[in-house]
């Protein structure tokens, strides 16, 4: 471990340290595509296939380009200017993932009144917080730590919101995983592999999400009255109505009450004044 350096400064990390960081996030490349495939499979309609695209490729881009930097750094450190490109893409994967990792639970679960802002709000957000790294990188650490916890606090109060509250605790309990992490993330020159053990804990939390999507929006099988579905059939019903309506030259004809008696040989039936009489022949 090296020393601590000053808070605008970057930690250069020991050659053991560097094979570390670069191998907890590796070794995590191919099992996040195989997992968000495997959730691509599992889907049983349009939305629950566009919510495994979005979540298997933020997974994957998450371990990508955190390793890809992390070799940089360790192999081309040299070379600032193309060490700092795979930096800032390493910070925006992060928005990414945030925003990846929120959406199956706001497209396939039935929330409440929030949730279709927050499935575009996520994404805006996201956009914001890679346009700061682009224009501010490594400038104010602590902002852009900051940006990081509110965009993934906020949107968990919207999922507080389920009608269907399981997977709730795997949710939190990934969470966990994330902000106890960020206390090594910040123990560079402090901790011996501190980035290293931030790097496990970024995995576990994933795991640990990863697993309640799969089980609660995937494995269960159709989520019934998901949002999207819900205006899916609002739409089919309300088309079905101006489709009935059209037939009845635009008014809804009311249930007519028949009465029968016999006419000779006949059962009559007489609906309400104006309609016709229907007849048929006794036995």
């Amino acid at each position: 471990m090296n020393c601590r350096v000053p808070a605008n400064k970057r930690y250069q990390p020991t050659e053991y340290e560097h094979a570390a960081n670069c191998a907890t996030h590796a070794f995590w490349i191919l099992p996040s595509m195989v997992g968000g495939s495997a959730l691509y499979f599992l889907s049983v309609d349009k939305w629950h296939r566009v919510a495994a695209l979005l979540y298997g490729s933020g997974l994957t881009g998450l371990f990508l380009t955190s390793t890809l930097f992390h070799t940089a750094a360790w192999k081309i450190s040299h070379l600032r200017k193309v060490e700092e490109r795979f930096h800032m893409c390493d910070r925006m994967a992060i928005y990414f993932f945030i925003a990846a990792s929120y959406s199956p639970w706001l497209m396939l679960r039935e929330l409440g009144p929030w949730t279709y802002h927050m499935r575009w709000l996520i994404w805006v957000m996201a956009c914001v917080g890679s346009t700061y790294v682009f224009f501010f990188h490594e400038r104010y650490k602590l902002g852009e730590l900051l940006g990081y916890v509110t965009m993934g606090a906020v949107p968990a109060l919207v999922i507080l919101s389920m009608v269907d509250r399981a997977g709730v605790c795997e949710l939190a309990l990934g969470g966990v995983f994330y902000a106890v992490g960020v206390a090594f993330f910040k123990s560079d020159g402090l901790v011996p592999f501190a980035h290293a053990i931030w790097h496990l804990f970024v995995a576990v939390g994933a795991g640990v999400h990863y697993y309640a999507i799969w089980r609660y929006l995937y494995a269960a099988g159709p989520q019934p009255q998901t949002s999207s579905v819900r205006t899916a059939r609002r739409q089919d019903v309300r088309g079905r109505g101006q489709d009935a309506l059209s037939h009845t030259g635009g008014f809804q004809q009311r249930p007519q009450l028949l009465t029968a008696g016999y006419y000779g040989n006949k059962v009559v039936f007489v609906g309400a004044p104006g309609n016709r009489a229907i007849s048929g022949c006794s036995s």
